[in-house]
């Protein structure tokens, strides 16, 4: 693997102008920072085509999927929505049934009223930012403690979101950037009322499985199709049968020209967090700790829900998504430690951390103000067990088993019963209102299943933390053995049976909760989860404190760079090229991927490379028609330099012209490191091909009325 010099390292964390393939830059900035670039690279928009307030232009047509999440992109003036087959994937999941087995066999809604409703499933779409640095820091000075600057800017942040609102149905917030140095107000319209239109068959949609995940090569057809809805007068709206088709402000045409090596090429999308500024001590942090924790509790976790998935079709389509959702960042984790390691990225930042001491010391004024940064930094790092276990907590007890969580919700309640003070009919309605969350819960639940995820997880998370952190109820689990004391717990529990909470709920006494195992281990397991936290967060406000003085330094002292913020769920363009790489030495990955390759994969039966029939008899016959390239072949993926992260799934791929060449929908292995420290050389964005997403639902799914709906350019 390649690696990169110190300079090289600062001239691509901190460019002095703007890297192409670098950069998650915000569009309502690009018109002074990015646009002569992107324009000598091949864009042929300015730059009020890609972010307007006053007139329609790309940002209207690239949303959040549930709020950031995911992203996804217009494609039709009837509100017809791309997006990745993963980022649906939890919807097409609950409306499988053994009978309907959306996730096995695809799901096309030929009329627009078999397109299925999705509750809770929201996009949003960005109307305007604004930059509120000055008016948010106004009254803040460098004498103010951390609690004391926190709380102005919070009072100035809410004047100003409420300011921003108005009487409008609009949603506002300010975020902070640069590490609490910049501070933008975004304004935003959320749809509510989001129906599923089409998904291909898992073997498509997620082809190559885990194995494949964050590979290249790739064959995967990563797409899933929506529509957003309005009411009738156009705006946001609850599900309801009078609602019709949102009419977009813009919605992107779709090319079938293809792509070539070095092509222009950009991505506008949500990406949800990166850490670019992150120092020596808080990688060290990630690689120790973070990391290994959530690869050794998922492991024991993902094992457990294999032997249940492998038993019957019932149980793979009852916990494909959360075994998918675990898994994702299962393996990113394994990954990133690997390229972190590899590309010596704590040497390099150690590297630009000597070269800010000794800049700050060159001067009485900057060691006034910045000489304590590193050390803040490094003091909260010393001794990181609290943080360590909370860590831990939160992977094995409080997103591990389902049970303990569920139980936990029933808290308002028992507190209710307990006081005995608010009167039968208001304890009655908080006990319906969880009533009507059992079948969605229970649907998706195998309590035996969960039983063996507590039980191995608990024990897990007693051998790897001190005994101060462990909850109550530890002790007699580590005297009976946490596996038999797991089972008794689920059987003196009303919890891990649907039936048993129901009868509960239909007249809830406190001692029935009081006696109950599971809810009791669930309030042991939070008092002392939040007893955890305040321990570790009592040195939070030193190390905020020192990641805002340490990024305003390296700003004032690269003071002719072009910075660009770290993600966090705000919209972001990034541009670059189409690309190939060089993975290691004499080794050369190509540019884009065919067809022929998921031939190649084929292994019949397996979970993760079976090749559906039909499919095989129409990738054999070749009738690719006007989605093959010049040399007759369909393209299945392709790859480009762009800088994304998650949150980005689902992001549309924009060629110069603002056409839909691709969407992206995954990161390459070899720079899993790529949220702490960008590597120009192996980073990729990977992207199925427009042209295979259409041949899919033209050709394999015969939904040509959806074709017929978007905007083909030949």
């Amino acid at each position: 693997m390649r690696k990169l010099s110190f300079l090289l390292l600062l001239a691509t964390l901190f460019a002095g102008k703007a890297v192409a393939d670098e950069g998650m830059w915000l569009p309502s900035l690009i018109h002074k920072l990015n646009i002569n670039e992107m324009q000598e690279m091949g864009l042929q928009l300015s730059a009020d085509d890609i972010y307007s307030i006053n007139n329609s232009s790309l940002k209207d047509a690239v949303v959040a999927l549930d709020r950031g999440s995911c992203t996804a992109e217009l494609v039709s003036e009837d509100g017809l929505l791309l997006t990745n087959h993963h980022c649906g994937f939890g919807e097409i999941q609950a409306h499988s049934s053994v009978e309907n087995d959306y996730l096995q066999d695809g799901f096309w809604a030929m009329t627009r009223d078999a397109e299925l409703p999705n509750p809770g499933k929201t996009v949003s779409f960005l109307v305007r930012i604004e930059d509120v640095t000055d008016k948010v820091l106004a009254d803040v000075t460098d004498t103010m403690s951390e609690e004391e600057r926190r709380n102005e800017i919070r009072s100035v942040t809410s004047k100003l979101e409420n300011e921003a609102k108005g009487d409008t149905h609009y949603e506002t917030y300010v975020r902070s950037f640069f590490n609490s140095n910049e501070y933008y107000l975004f304004v935003v319209e959320t749809f509510r009322d989001i129906r599923l239109v089409g998904a291909p068959p898992q073997a498509l949609g997620k082809f190559g499985g885990d194995t494949d995940n964050w590979m290249w090569p790739r064959h995967t057809s990563d797409f899933a199709m929506f529509r957003v809805y309005a009411g009738p007068d156009g705006k946001p709206a609850d599900f309801s049968e009078e609602n019709v088709p949102y009419h977009p402000k813009h919605f992107l045409p779709i090319s079938l020209k293809g792509i070539e090596e070095g092509d222009f090429a950009m991505v506008m999308g949500y990406p949800g967090s990166t850490n670019r500024y992150k120092t020596s001590y808080g990688v060290d942090y990630t690689m120790q700790v973070t990391n290994p924790v959530r690869v050794e509790v998922r492991e024991k976790k993902l094992d457990i829900l294999d032997d249940y998935m492998n038993t019957s079709q019932k149980a793979r389509i009852q916990y494909a998504s959360k075994y998918a959702g675990s898994s994702n960042y299962y393996k990113y984790s394994i990954g990133q430690n690997r390229g972190l390691k590899n590309l010596e990225v704590i040497a390099k930042k150690k590297e630009l951390e000597d070269e800010f001491t000794s800049w700050v010391n060159a001067n009485s004024e900057r060691r006034e103000k910045y000489g304590e940064a590193l050390k803040y930094i490094a003091d909260t790092y010393a001794d990181n067990a609290d943080n360590k276990a909370r860590e831990y907590m939160a992977e094995s007890l409080i997103r591990g088993p389902e049970i303990f969580m569920f139980a936990y919700r029933t808290l308002p309640l028992y507190r209710m019963l307990e006081e005995g003070d608010h009167g039968p009919e208001r304890e009655q309605m908080i006990a319906d209102r969880i009533a009507e969350s059992l079948d969605n819960f229970y649907k998706d639940y195998h309590a035996e299943t969960d039983m063996k995820v507590a039980a191995a997880l608990m024990e897990l998370y007693a051998e790897n933390n001190p005994v101060k952190y462990h909850p109550d109820f530890f002790e007699d689990a580590r005297k009976k053995g946490f596996e038999k004391y797991t089972e008794k717990m689920f059987r003196k529990s009303m919890f891990d049976d649907q039936e048993e909470l129901t009868e509960f709920l239909k007249a809830p006494r406190f001692k029935d909760l009081k006696k109950d195992w599971v809810f009791q281990a669930s309030r042991d397991i939070f008092d002392k989860f939040r007893e955890i936290g305040e321990l570790a967060s009592q040195k939070d406000d030193q190390l905020a404190k020192g990641r805002r003085l340490f990024v305003a330094g390296l700003m004032e002292m690269q003071e002719d760079k072009s910075f660009y913020p770290d993600a966090n769920s705000t919209m972001r363009l990034t541009y670059g090229q189409v690309l190939d790489y060089e993975p290691r030495d004499g080794v050369i990955y190509k540019h884009y991927t065919t067809t022929d390759g998921y031939l190649e994969k084929e292994i019949p039966g397996d979970n993760e490379f079976h090749v559906p029939e039909r499919m095989k008899n129409l990738l054999q016959a070749e009738n690719f028609g006007r989605y093959a390239n010049e040399e007759g072949e369909l393209v299945a993926c392709f790859i480009t330099n762009n800088d994304i992260t998650g949150g980005n799934s689902g992001s549309p791929v924009i060629n110069g012209k603002g056409e839909l060449i691709g969407i992206a929908f995954d990161g390459n292995w070899e720079a899993m490191s790529g949220d702490i420290a960008f590597e120009p050389e192996l980073q990729r964005c990977i992207n199925v091909d427009i042209r295979f997403v259409l041949w899919v639902i033209d050709k394999y799914a015969g939904a040509t009325h959806l074709i017929d709906e978007m905007l083909i350019v030949e």
